[in-house]
């Protein structure tokens, strides 16, 4: 199984997708309210968040990353809270680090 079939089947499912094509197919955007949920299931499965990038209306919004902080594990829960702070009504999206052994398909 790709890491890509894992994330949607155990972390994304239910969830909207709000990627309409302003970038890569395989990558999922979420509401605020969605991606809340996303770093939820992430933080429970064991999926480390390597960096969480927001966008605005379809254009690139502002990037943050674990280096941005210093050792801190609940790095991205400080970065999305001050994202959503903003009231801007972002789009979330991040990238991931699956540290364990997928099961095979």
């Amino acid at each position: 199984m790709s890491e890509q079939d894992y994330l949607t089947k155990n972390v994304f499912i239910g969830l909207k997708n709000l990627n309409n094509g302003f970038d890569a197919e395989s990558i999922y955007y979420f509401s605020e309210n969605d991606f809340e949920i996303v770093l939820d299931r992430a933080e429970k499965i064991g999926i480390q968040i390597l960096g969480i990038e927001p966008w605005q209306n379809g254009e690139f919004y502002d990037v943050v990353t674990a280096e941005d902080f210093t050792s801190d594990p609940e790095w991205y829960r400080k970065a999305f809270f001050k994202f959503k702070e903003r009231e801007e009504n972002l789009q979330y999206s991040a990238s991931y680090k699956i540290p364990f052994t997928l099961p095979k398909k």
